[in-house]
């Protein structure tokens, strides 16, 4: 099979890694959307989504009625009225960058997920990892993509030629400055301890996870363990990044109606959402490689030890879908959180936004940055 790859042209290749992207991430954000009104039901203690139910398969017993209470078909009703309803513009929009926005908004999203591995498999003693695009600078790519994405917001926000959403692009500007600092300052620990003196220096997600399979305490404990606030730190700015609640102020509809977005309407107002929730998959994917163990199961039990015990080491396949499902487990289970945390938190004021920030947040991450900085000048001789 490996084989049989390498000898694709590589712009066959890279058709094929494109078209994997969409086939995932827009069958990924759409199940998100889903789940994220199945969510808000159970916290409130109501249905949700439990209505919608095709002729013919919503009749078959037992079958039908699951289909219809799991609102899988809602689903389906979501994405065809988007893709038919009537999208009317509004005739004082700048039109070319009215529609140049949604674009935007999607291809950063689609772009960083090719930098992050989503599993591994085995070959030999060797964990090699599954991931499109295996760069050295890979958490770099991925930083530097993911960010141009609030270009988007801002360019919604300027063409849609109305109050409301240029404030929205403005504030999505401020907010992405302004926790783009903390959360670079809060990954840097990581990568000074990965990155020891005589070693090849890499920002590759995947050296992160193969620190935290080696033997040993420190060699096996998950880095959510060992640096905490650097956990805590990178997930504030991530709730910020993606414009999630309580941070969600490009949008507040408390006070901006609907922000950014408020012109728009239809297919091309899916696409922001599209991008929002392709933003969560992948940065709950950093997340889990950077402090999570990555496709490790438990600290301190690494992959190989899970492929050993089931008696799979030897079948690359097996593995590789064993990682695959440990990885997403885990990027599920975070996806939960951003959503639990959405329906329990009230969101923030816009200077509440600044002042944490700014004042909070940014010095908290410069401290933690110099106190590991002494730790590891310390700690890393002597292992």
């Amino acid at each position: 099979m490996i084989e049989l790859w390498n000898s694709l042209h590589p712009l066959v290749q890279g058709v094929i890694k494109g078209l994997a992207v969409i086939a995932v991430i827009f069958p990924l954000a759409g199940a998100c959307s889903l789940a994220e009104r199945k969510v808000s039901a159970w916290i409130q203690g109501r249905p949700g989504p439990n209505r919608a139910r095709i002729w013919g398969i919503g009749y078959i017993p037992v079958i039908g009625p699951f289909l219809q209470r799991l609102g899988l078909w809602h689903l389906l009703a979501d994405g065809l009225k988007f893709l038919f309803k009537e999208d009317p513009v509004p005739g004082h929009v700048n039109k070319f960058y009215f529609f140049l926005a949604p674009a935007i908004a999607l291809i950063p999203a689609l772009t960083t997920v090719v930098a992050v591995p989503f599993g591994a498999w085995l070959d030999g003693e060797t964990v090699q990892p599954l991931i499109l695009a295996n760069v050295d600078v890979g958490l770099l790519a991925v930083f530097a993509v993911s960010s141009l994405g609030v270009y988007s917001l801002i360019l919604a926000g300027w063409a849609s030629n109305s109050k409301y959403p240029f404030l929205g692009g403005v504030r999505a500007s401020a907010q992405l400055i302004s926790y783009e600092l903390s959360m670079t300052l809060s990954v840097l620990p990581v990568f000074l301890w990965i990155n020891a003196p005589g070693m090849s220096g890499s920002l590759g997600l995947a050296r992160v996870v193969e620190f935290q399979s080696q033997p040993g305490f420190w060699g096996g404990a998950w880095f959510i363990f060992t640096m905490p606030l650097c956990a805590i730190i990178f997930l504030i700015a991530l709730f910020a990044e993606t414009n999630r609640h309580p941070f969600d102020m490009p949008e507040s509809e408390s006070d901006l109606v609907g922000g950014f977005h408020t012109e728009y309407g239809a297919f091309k107002w899916s696409i922001f959402f599209v991008a929002e929730y392709a933003h969560m998959i992948i940065g709950s994917g950093v997340f889990t490689l950077l402090f999570l163990g990555g496709w490790n199961p438990l600290p301190w039990v690494t992959l190989a030890d899970v492929a050993n015990l089931l008696g799979i080491a030897g079948n690359p396949l097996l593995v590789g879908i064993v990682s695959i499902g440990i990885f997403l487990g885990k990027v599920v289970a975070l996806l939960f959180f951003f959503m639990w945390v959405r329906w329990t938190v009230p969101r923030f004021r816009y200077d509440q936004v600044m002042k944490l920030g700014w004042q909070k947040l940014l010095p908290l991450a410069i401290a933690n940055l110099f106190a590991y900085l002494i730790a590891i000048a310390f700690l890393q001789p002597k292992l």
